[in-house]
């Protein structure tokens, strides 16, 4: 692969990321992790980074080159294989995830006709174990809320919990977002798919609550600009640890919470769709398992053979 062929691919890379975010309307966080993902798939033709910036709504890409020249030529094929060989340490989620990026960059070059094959039919996916996600239970996302006094921390989580946003969601939501006459919220999810999402009065009060601050400060959590996820993670794991909790908490986490305690409690799951933002059914069926707890507290409550040993005795009696 001459020079000007390694200039050309990454150059492509860089148009298919601004072909995702203009078009796809694809989010910032994930125009990132698929400019890291090709990133890592350009290494061996001497691609350090490509670097994406977001200013007024609209994206771009620069390519940082590595200092040392690469000697050696690579075929698509090649790139493949190595990145498949720099994978297989990962978890399968992650090599899937990576997998999906670059499968998705060499399929849209073949349909603009920059390749003569397609080249993202080499790549192969793992299978990844099913595991049930960490969601923690309504006593403990009580003692959450006791142990974080009110603020932008206690906020944060109560949108995350109480209205069930992604991290990216809350730390993106403006003042302008609120619709105070039914206390709910617009939200610009994935992509940009907006829906409203109503909140709980504890949730809402708490928004409302905040200060406002100047007339720059557009973002409710941030200020003049959003709030970072990388902040917003540590929030919620300080607060974790604050309240006591067994496991490390994340933000997701709370988002799962809260599917989960609206489906114990008889939500039905095309309305937990729409409240989630997911754009299929599919995508919320994952949330759909039960803690053990609910399950056992099911099964005691309308098992027939669960009515206590008295009734189970005379039922089973020879007549």
């Amino acid at each position: 692969m001459s020079p000007t062929d390694r200039h050309l691919l990454a150059n492509l890379a860089c148009k298919y990321l601004k072909y995702l975010s203009r078009t796809r309307t694809s989010s910032d966080h994930t125009s990132k992790s698929y400019a890291n993902d090709l990133s890592q798939f350009l290494s061996p033709v001497g691609v350090e980074k490509i670097l994406p910036t977001f200013e007024s709504g609209l994206s771009s890409f620069q390519i940082q080159w590595k200092e040392s020249t690469v000697s050696e030529s690579f075929s698509p094929l090649e790139l493949i294989r190595l990145a498949q060989e720099n994978w297989s340490a990962m978890s399968p989620a992650s090599r899937n995830r990576k997998a999906a990026a670059v499968r998705g960059f060499l399929k849209w070059a073949f349909a603009e006709k920059h390749f003569d094959e397609d080249w993202s039919t080499r790549l192969v996916s793992c299978k990844v174990p099913q595991k049930l996600p960490h969601f923690i239970s309504v006593d403990e996302a009580l003692s959450l809320l006791r142990a974080l006094p009110p603020g932008r921390e206690r906020t944060l989580v109560l949108l995350l919990y109480g209205g069930g946003l992604r991290v990216s969601e809350a730390c993106g939501l403006r003042w302008k977002d609120l619709v105070r006459d039914s206390k709910s919220l617009r939200v610009m999810g994935k992509g940009g798919r907006e829906r409203v999402v109503a909140l709980p009065d504890l949730a809402w009060e708490a928004v409302v609550a905040l200060p406002q601050g100047g007339s720059s400060a557009t973002y409710i959590l941030g200020g003049e600009r959003p709030l970072s996820t990388r902040a917003a993670y540590e929030m919620v794991r300080t607060g974790g640890a604050r309240a006591g909790l067994l496991r490390p908490l994340h933000p997701h986490a709370l988002r799962h919470s809260y599917a989960t305690h609206l489906l114990t409690s008889g939500a039905d799951l095309r309305v937990l769709q729409e409240l989630l933002g997911h754009r299929s059914l599919a995508a919320t069926q994952k949330y759909t398992h039960l803690s053990l707890d609910h399950l056992a507290r099911a099964m005691e409550k309308h098992h027939p053979l669960s009515a206590g040993p008295q009734y189970q005795a005379s039922k089973l009696k020879k007549p």
